[in-house]
């Protein structure tokens, strides 16, 4: 398995600032977030999609045609990422926008869990599909948010201003929203379940 990174752009909300994309071993992105990297000066490794929005590409962009419908976007540039063996990657442009984008962003996380390590980054803040004890460094004043979906259980967390103590969030009954961390390094742990976590600026 490929252990070194991936920048992935889709298309929602772009990020204002340009990552460090020397960081990452390669960029690439869905086709409708194509013309933010033509205007950025971003020559990506490949592009996926149906490209029936795009005119011209360059011939050192790799182009890899996926008309299937059944799949979005996102499921299938993931797909092609695992069969290129790639494990860690950075998604920008998954939320904003049209709301039922991010809610199936989500979603498709949710179902590549086991397969990917998936950090999405946004104009806000980062966030993520937590392990069950995650480590989270750096957070200090931060907002941290616990989203269930739909529910996680034996919640346990340090370093937070409202700490939760073997409790179950569930979606649509409580969540934990907008919670503040009060050291640099928190820790957050469940025992069953999904649970995003969000960390904002």
């Amino acid at each position: 398995m490929n252990t070194e990174k991936v920048c992935l752009f889709l298309n929602g909300e772009q990020p204002k600032s340009i990552p460090d994309l020397e960081s990452y071993k390669i960029v690439c992105a869905t086709d409708g977030a194509y013309k933010f990297l033509e205007a950025n000066n971003i020559v990506p490794n490949f592009i996926s999609g149906d490209f029936d929005s795009i005119e011209t590409i360059p011939d050192a962009v790799e182009v890899i045609h996926t008309p299937n419908q059944d799949f979005t976007d996102f499921d299938k540039v993931l797909q092609i990422l695992s069969d290129k063996g790639f494990k860690t990657v950075h998604v920008f442009g998954a939320s904003g926008k049209e709301q039922d984008h991010f809610l199936g962003n989500l979603h498709t996380a949710l179902q590549w869990e086991t397969k990917l390590d998936l950090t999405f980054f946004d104009n806000h803040g980062y966030y993520f599909l937590a392990d069950k004890s995650s480590e989270i460094k750096n957070c200090l004043d931060k907002t941290v948010s616990l989203i269930p979906l739909p529910e996680a259980t034996g919640i346990v967390t340090v370093g937070l201003k409202y700490a939760l103590n073997n409790e179950t969030l569930a979606f649509g009954d409580r969540i934990g929203t907008r919670n503040k961390a009060v050291i640099d390094n928190i820790l957050i742990t469940f025992k069953t379940g999904n649970l995003f976590l969000f960390i904002n600026d």
